[in-house]
């Protein structure tokens, strides 16, 4: 295992960052490590936002204009669902937390992330398995998962990445980045998830976003913009709902 190559240099205007950002995408490079969580940082996150604003609002549009031909598209989960606190709360804090540990966690590949996930992995299928048997043992699986991925984050804290994973890290980041916009097919009917494909493009470019955030600044802005995408895509649920 050694250290991964460098970062980009950090940027200092909006111009700046959206053109790292594109090269990022050009050649995806694991840099060395991200820094720790610093204020300004928050300006990257807030310039990544502008930006993944930008790009919905250019995928909004082209969905609009499908539609106005009279072409039908496929409603999300979202669709006549009473949108209350707990529904608010699972979209913007939930939502973005895990899937942010669960897709983008382990893009660093120091093994302390990788093996981690792998332990909280095993332990939500197991505490799932064992549900059935009372609550009380697979909370008491799910906590032990929990206990032992903050053990194994301590003990390997100041391992490098990975030499492999640097080398297919451009390989791994798209992977990530596929799988997440995937797994939100599932927000569709089972029926009508073929003809979803290109109302999952939105994740998709978001996705690219938070894995350049993920591993240039660290999992807490790439989690950061998540929250902030999913809080802008609920209050534009919730505004089209007070409309009608």
């Amino acid at each position: 295992m050694h250290a991964a190559t460098t970062s980009l240099a950090p940027a200092n205007s909006m111009r700046g960052e959206w053109t790292q950002f594109a090269a990022f995408l050009k050649r995806p490079t694991l840099p060395a490590r991200a820094p720790m969580p610093r204020l300004a940082s928050l300006g990257a996150v807030w310039r990544l936002f502008l930006l993944d604003l930008a790009v919905m609002g250019v995928l909004l549009g082209i969905a609009g204009l499908v539609m106005s031909t009279g072409i039908t598209v496929p409603e999300t989960a979202l669709a006549g669902i009473d949108i209350g606190p707990a529904v608010v709360f699972a979209v913007v804090v939930f939502a973005p937390l895990v899937e942010e540990i669960a897709f983008r966690g382990w893009l660093s590949g120091r093994p302390g992330h990788v093996l981690a996930l792998i332990v909280l992995l095993g332990a939500g299928l197991a505490a799932i398995m064992l549900s059935g048997s009372g609550t009380i043992y697979a909370a008491l699986v799910g906590g032990a998962g929990l206990l032992a991925a903050l053990a194994i984050l301590f003990a390997l804290r100041r391992r490098a990445a990975m030499g492999w994973f640097a080398r297919f890290f451009p390989v791994l980041f798209w992977l990530s980045t596929l799988a997440f916009a995937s797994v939100h097919l599932f927000n569709f009917p089972a029926e009508d998830m073929a003809m979803a494909l290109p109302l999952v493009l939105p994740q998709f470019a978001t996705g690219t976003m938070l894995g350049y955030l993920r591993v240039h600044y660290g999992l807490w802005a790439s989690v950061l913009l998540h929250l902030l995408h999913n809080g802008a895509f609920i209050s534009l649920v919730l505004l089209a709902g007070s409309a009608g």
